[in-house]
């Protein structure tokens, strides 16, 4: 009867270890916004490593520039005034353009989305509102819980 109580409890302690490294895995699926930066403010190595692959972002969508704009800026925080009117020097690393495949609707600032698309880096400037963007997520879609 120990040998069977000690089986129990070495697989119970397997399945838990298991189950914990699935539950990190998951968790890292997502792509914090301070993981796209090093400490000198460049690009990390993960965002390199990310570049041009799909990837998972949460986030806010702060409030576009305009009406029919096809990418909104999504925020760590919710953000109910513009946060990006800046220049390339000054890019806030706390943010990230998100271009949708189509036209989208505007989700509330207070609303936290899940954003998905492929990683792009350096500097972008849309044509249409001049807007510059230093990273960005590309042919994305989002969902909201």
């Amino acid at each position: 009867m120990t040998s069977f109580t000690r089986r129990r409890v070495v697989i119970g302690l397997a399945a838990g270890f298991v189950a914990g490294l699935a539950h990190n895995a998951n968790a890292k699926d997502i792509l914090k916004l301070r993981e796209l930066y090093d400490a000198n403010q460049d690009f990390s190595a993960l965002a390199k490593e990310l570049q041009g692959t799909t990837v998972k972002v949460e986030g806010f969508m702060a409030p576009p520039l305009k009406a029919d704009i096809e990418f909104f800026v999504l925020t760590k925080k919710p953000m109910s005034v513009c946060p990006f009117c800046e220049t390339e020097a000054e890019w806030p690393d706390d943010i990230l353009a998100v271009y949708t495949r189509r036209g989208f609707d505007v989700v509330p600032f207070n609303r936290g989305i899940e954003v998905t698309g492929e990683l792009a880096l350096g500097p972008k400037r849309d044509p249409e509102t001049g807007f510059l963007s230093m990273v960005r997520i590309e042919n994305a879609r989002f969902s909201y819980g």
